[in-house]
Parts: C-alpha cells; sequence; structure tokens
C-alpha cells in the first residue's frame, strides 16, 4: 500500500481473501453505487429501510452457515454489543472468555444481566463458572448465554468450542460465538471456525463481521429463526440506525459467491500463513500458540522500543504492521501481528522475515533505546 506517498509491504490488513480490491468486487461495488447512490434506502430496516436485497443477503448468509434465519447488521461492533444487550435481562447471566473483543465487553456493560468470567479458555474454570451461573439463573428464572471467540485477534488461538459445546449436555445454556476471524478463513469451505471444529449445529447463534475476509462494511447474526426474528425487532442499534446502504448490500453479496466458489483465495491464504508461521519459527521467533491466519510475533522490551523497532521496520525496511504494547500485553512485552492475506506471496515472506530477523538484533544491542531514534524525518533518505 502507499503510506504517505511511499509504497510499503503491509501485514496490517485484515483482508484475508484479498476481496478489498479484487476487480470483479470493484466493478460489483462500482455498478451498485451507480444505480441506487450511497444512501439508498433511506431509513431503518423497520420503517423505509427494508429490501428485497437485504433479504436476499440474509438468506444466503443464513444459508452458508447452516442456519435457519441471519439479521443483517449495520456495523460488527455495534452490532455485537446491541446483540448482548438484546438477548439478556436483569435475570440471566453471562458466562464470557477472558479475552473476549472489546465489542463483547461493551455489551455486556449495557446489559443488566449477572456476568462471570472465565480465564481465557481454562475449560476446568468455566464448568465452575457454569455451575455458579446456572444456579443463579434458576434462582431468579432467568437464563445462561456463554459467550466465546472463534478466532481471538490478538494471539490468533481459537476458542474450545468442541469443549463448550459438550458442556451443553451437563449444563443449560446457549453459545454465542464472534466468528469475525473465523469467518471465510477456518473450516473446510471457509463457513468458519464451528464448521472447523465439526460443531456448527450446537452454536446457537453465529455472528460474524463483513470487515475481514468480505472486506466491507456491515456485519451479521444467524440463529434459530425464532430468535432472529426477536432480535429484528429489539436490537437497538439497528431500530434506530439507517439501514445498511444498497451498494454495501450487493457489494456483500458478491463478496459471500466468491467466498464460496473460489477456494483458491482461502488456499493462497493457507500457503502464505504456513510460510509466514513456519519461517518466523525456524528464524526463532516465538508466535506463540495461533491456530489461525493471525500471526503474532512475540519480543521483549519498553514502550520505546517497541515505537522505535516499528518505525525502524517503516521507514527503513518498508514494512508496515501494527504493534501492540502495553496496557494491552503487559509492560515489558511487543506483539507485532501480521495479518497474512491471499494477495502476499512466498517473496514478501522471506523478506519480512529478513527484516525482523535485523530488527530484532537491533532490539537485542539496545539500538532502540534512545528517544532520538524516533524522529521520523531523520530516518527518511
Amino acid at each position: 500500500m502507499k503510506f504517505r506517498g511511499k509504497e510499503v509491504l503491509t501485514w496490517s490488513l485484515n483482508n484475508y481473501l484479498g476481496l478489498g480490491n479484487h476487480p470483479e468486487v470493484r466493478k460489483v461495488d462500482a455498478a451498485a453505487a451507480a444505480e441506487y447512490g450511497m444512501a439508498y434506502p433511506m431509513g431503518a430496516r423497520m420503517m423505509s429501510g427494508q429490501t428485497r436485497k437485504h433479504e436476499e443477503l440474509e438468506e444466503a448468509l443464513a444459508s452458508f452457515v447452516q442456519k435457519e434465519d441471519a439479521f443483517l447488521l449495520n456495523y460488527g461492533y455495534q452490532g455485537m454489543s446491541s446483540i448482548i444487550d438484546a438477548l439478556t435481562t436483569r435475570n440471566d447471566v453471562i458466562v464470557y472468555d477472558s479475552e473476549s473483543h472489546a465489542c463483547i465487553l461493551d455489551g455486556m456493560r449495557m446489559s443488566l444481566a449477572k456476568r462471570y468470567v472465565f480465564p481465557h479458555n481454562n475449560m476446568e474454570n468455566l464448568e465452575k463458572q457454569l455451575e455458579r451461573a446456572v444456579k443463579r439463573a434458576d434462582q431468579q428464572g432467568g437464563g445462561v448465554i456463554v459467550i466465546s471467540e472463534g478466532v481471538f485477534g490478538m494471539a490468533g488461538d481459537l476458542g474450545n468450542l468442541k469443549v463448550i459445546c459438550n458442556l451443553k449436555e451437563k449444563y443449560n445454556f446457549r453459545l454465542l460465538v464472534d466468528d469475525a476471524h473465523g469467518f471465510g478463513t477456518m473450516g473446510s469451505t471457509g463457513m468458519g471456525t464451528g464448521e472447523h471444529f465439526g460443531v456448527q449445529d450446537k452454536i446457537d447463534l453465529y455472528f460474524s463481521t463483513f470487515a475481514k475476509s468480505m472486506a466491507g462494511i456491515g456485519a451479521f447474526i444467524a440463529s434459530d429463526k425464532d430468535v432472529v426474528d426477536y432480535l429484528r425487532y429489539n436490537m437497538r442499534s439497528q431500530t434506530y440506525a439507517k439501514s445498511l446502504p444498497m451498494p454495501m448490500v450487493i457489494g456483500a453479496m458478491k463478496r459471500l459467491e466468491m467466498l464460496q466458489t473460489m477456494p483458491e483465495l482461502r488456499e493462497n491464504l493457507w500457503a502464505v500463513v504456513n510460510a509466514l508461521q513456519s519461517g518466523l519459527k525456524k528464524a526463532g521467533f516465538n508466535i506463540g500458540v495461533t491456530e489461525s491466519p493471525v500471526t503474532p510475533v512475540y519480543m521483549s522490551g519498553t514502550i520505546i522500543e517497541a515505537t522505535n523497532l516499528i518505525l525502524d521496520l517503516r521507514e527503513n525496511y518498508s514494512i508496515f504492521c501494527s504493534i501492540v504494547i502495553y496496557p494491552v500485553v503487559p509492560k515489558g512485552d511487543i506483539l507485532l501481528r501480521l495479518i497474512p492475506t491471499s494477495m502476499h506471496n512466498l517473496d514478501d515472506v522471506k523478506e519480512t522475515i529478513s527484516a525482523f530477523t535485523l530488527c530484532r538484533s537491533k532490539l537485542e544491542k539496545g539500538e532502540y533505546k534512545s528517544d532520538t531514534f524516533q524522529d521520523i524525518s531523520a530516518l527518511r533518505v
């Protein structure tokens, strides 16, 4: 991509299947914008913002993820927050993974339900929280909902959905899965992490956004028809918001079609993923326990060192990637998150590992400790 006039190799875009700038996608987007404009339909879905195209997209999404129905949402973040708020009352109990995305946390803040958290992917502790949750819900005449992610977006590891689903036989709860990073990337058809584990039918509410593999704007929630109907009329973020514009709806239909009919996009993605992750490991880098395209690279250093390292990568090696520092990770830790896509190639992988190796050496020698290294203008030639 171009960054301030300079071409850089970027690993920061959640454009897993390369659809963001695909010629076929751009053609459909442009044609839809020319036909409908960017505003149509005007109004919220419950008023004047309903169209047959919106319904067709919902039907296609529901069919793909093997659920009875789906509800199209304007945005993933506000959608997930609003789902939790709509589904729960003060009599209900939420049990959630400690590393859940911010949109889940914000949704719980709006909810009056009691909350119990279990340490990330700790199934033994989850069962303890479920015992407490079921007891409390029974006393209050409410229900229990467990929330996990399919792919956790920072570390790239997977929610332990198989074990969670098995616990449904012992405890009475519904499972809500945020599969933003799994939809389009995981499973034999790209259906998601539920397909990967063979438990898609046991996920009660399946959520994903268009902002990752679909490279667009919008999101959806899929479930049983009665649940989706309830959400259609009770999600405040949709009831009081303008309908998703037609070009984005038609564009999403094209993206979904390509996701389903062009497996080579996912195959290319995983070829790059495997090369990048195996190459980093061979070069001695710690990439944690990722099982998905999300590729974290863990190092040690101060915030100043982290800033200078990422600046050096960008300005002197023309590599653009995301950096994560305290308070997202503990003090003294540096996390560089790489997002491979089907548009990358093996030369990109080699170039990146080489640059990372050189920058790691500088970090270990203490060359990033100086404040003056942060002067961007001094680095430009």
